[in-house]
């Protein structure tokens, strides 16, 4: 989470009317029971995590099970700050001999870590008596997972950009399929029909989306949604040479701006005032990410959620990857592995709680269980773990990340009116340009 994102907790608090606080990204369930306990000498496990508010409380769930079924081992868990600053200090634990024995980390930062030697590879052999196979997992991920032939991460989930849409609105727009679904929508102008139908009804807004904002990034992830759709790439495979669409971005940026020059969505909303729009029943369609969920929810809105509409050439979306990874350390023994293996298990094993909150369960037996599948609005969109649309496999990429930073507020001056699509052009190659100028600074 962002400084912005931080902030939105007292927008939604006001939402919820004091009932809610949401952390950023995850949550992480606890139910069902894990292999036999192995070890007895208690010693202490260490994990540390970025989980807070909502998602915290998921997260306590999940952990306070496994102390359940595994009293024998001393867990301690540790709440960080989301963002910058939780990286800041994975990187200076890894450095200076003080990291946890196990913590979380978003696939697509896994570039900016493995090559530098601040997270340890992971053992196969002993993730397989864990029962944790690369068969149960999404190919792409777990390809993302590796650096240089080694694994260095366990996926947990992924978190899309997906479309939330208001039941109640689309229904009298005539929206709905006769099973009470959003209707299959496909291209730009049946989008658009759609956003204008549902602002006929809501006398509001079509669509709300965040535009801006201090440190705002989700105008970034709806552009990566749609230019991936186009099969658009903004760097070469080896991520070291510019490749840059000039078309294609121009293509995504007018759509998206033609949004808000039509009056289809508001010009200018924060993340803070998306989420109230759509709460509180001024927008037929909110576009953002899966975590959301548990607000509306709350609310009681009348929603549902489904993919992105496949909007150009392929139905893709922007997503990360919550993973788990070792930090590193140099006195790791063959029974610290194991202990640390049979705890990622557990918390794959019983995702399902996980899933509660939004994110798709990416372990195969999860995601596959009727009761996740029984899990609505939340499994609707869970074909997306198999097209997931990451970030650049770069040092500068992934969640809170300085190209996220530095792209979104290129992207927010094009889709809020400040500036035109053409300089929105300019601005994306400027920022790559320099990005894959700079040193890294972790080497």
């Amino acid at each position: 989470m962002t400084p912005r994102d931080r902030s939105r907790r007292l927008s939604r608090r006001a939402v919820l009317g004091g009932a809610l606080g949401l952390g950023s990204l995850g949550a992480l369930g606890a139910l069902g029971a894990c292999a036999p306990p192995r070890f007895s000498d208690g010693t202490p496990l260490r994990f540390w995590h970025l989980f807070a508010g909502g998602d915290g409380i998921n997260m306590n769930q999940m952990l306070d099970a496994y102390r359940a079924a595994h009293p024998e081992v001393d867990l301690e868990a540790v709440t960080l700050a989301w963002g910058e600053r939780y990286y800041t200090k994975l990187s200076m634990s890894g450095a200076g001999g003080r990291a946890p024995d196990v913590s979380a980390l978003h696939l697509a930062r896994l570039p900016g870590y493995a090559p530098s030697g601040l997270i340890d590879p992971l053992r196969p052999d002993l993730l397989a008596e864990a029962g944790i196979r690369e068969e149960d997992f999404p190919p792409e991920l777990w390809r993302r997972s590796h650096h240089d032939g080694r694994l260095f991460a366990v996926p947990l989930d992924v978190h899309p950009y997906v479309l939330y849409y208001n039941v109640d609105v689309c229904e009298r727009a005539g929206l709905l399929a006769p099973d009470g679904s959003l209707a299959p929508i496909t291209g730009q102008d049946e989008l658009r029909a759609a956003f204008a139908a549902a602002k006929e009804v809501t006398g509001h807004h079509g669509l709300v989306t965040e535009t801006v904002g201090s440190d705002t990034v989700g105008p970034w992830r709806v552009f990566w949604t749609l230019y991936r759709q186009l099969d658009g790439h903004l760097l070469t495979p080896e991520g070291t040479g510019l490749a840059v669409d000039d078309d294609k971005v121009l293509r995504v940026l007018e759509y998206m701006r033609g949004l808000t020059d039509d009056g289809l969505a508001p010009r200018e909303v924060d993340v803070n005032g998306a989420v109230s729009l759509f709460a509180s029943g001024h927008a037929g369609f909110f576009i953002f990410g899966d975590w959301e969920v548990s607000t509306f929810l709350e609310t009681g809105t009348p929603f549902s959620m489904t993919r992105i509409p496949q909007v150009f050439d392929n139905a893709n979306a922007q997503a990360d990857a919550h993973v788990f990874v070792l930090p590193h350390r140099s006195d790791r023994t063959d029974e610290d592995h194991r202990r640390i293996y049979e705890f990622v298990a557990f918390l794959l094993r019983q995702s399902i709680t996980w899933a509660r909150g939004g994110h798709v369960p990416v372990y195969r037996p999860v995601q596959e269980d009727p009761e996740y599948l029984d899990l609505r609005p939340q499994s609707n969109y869970r074909s997306v773990a198999d097209d997931a649309q990451l970030d650049p496999e770069v040092w500068f990429a992934g969640s809170a990340s300085v190209m996220w930073l530095e792209l979104g507020a290129v992207i927010s001056a094009v889709f809020s009116g400040r500036t035109s699509p053409e300089q929105g052009v300019l601005g994306i190659r400027r920022v790559m340009e320099d990005l894959l100028d700079r040193p890294n600074p972790i080497d």
